[in-house]
């Protein structure tokens, strides 16, 4: 695979990002508890932001083969930063379903998001700490 973005350094700890097949543009800013002005994504907070981004990603692929509507799944997203050296030391997912599922779906579901490529390549070091929530 080639090339898939550039990352511009636009000074004040701020950076431009640019995805190369879509022209996409994304600005990360430093955390305010790291020197900076926090008005944009941190780097840290897209890893975070990205694991829960990816667990839906590959839900939906999931779902979508076996013929189940998860539009509107949303997840509420905490990451924890540790020092020494200072590194995220946890993630907490919550997903959130529109509505409930039978329960051989919702083990699909819920299997298939342990699968993301995201979190295989986070650090076995790494808490993650992923609930899954359906509407009663």
């Amino acid at each position: 695979m080639g090339q898939i973005s550039t990352v511009e350094y636009l000074g004040d700890l701020r950076t431009e990002m640019v995805h190369l097949e879509s022209g996409e543009r994304m600005l990360t800013d430093a955390p305010k508890d790291n020197e900076g002005k926090g008005e944009a994504f941190s780097p840290t907070d897209l890893v975070a932001a990205s694991l829960a981004s990816c667990m839906i990603t590959v839900m939906g692929i999931k779902a979508r083969q076996h013929d189940i509507d998860i539009d509107g799944t949303k997840a509420e997203v905490v990451k924890e930063m540790g020092t020494n050296p200072r590194r995220i030391s946890a993630i907490r997912i919550n997903i959130h379903f529109p509505k409930n599922y039978k329960a051989k779906e919702k083990i699909l579901l819920e299997r298939s998001a342990h699968t993301c490529p995201v979190g295989k390549s986070l650090s076995d070091d790494l808490e993650e700490d992923v609930k899954f929530i359906y509407p009663e």
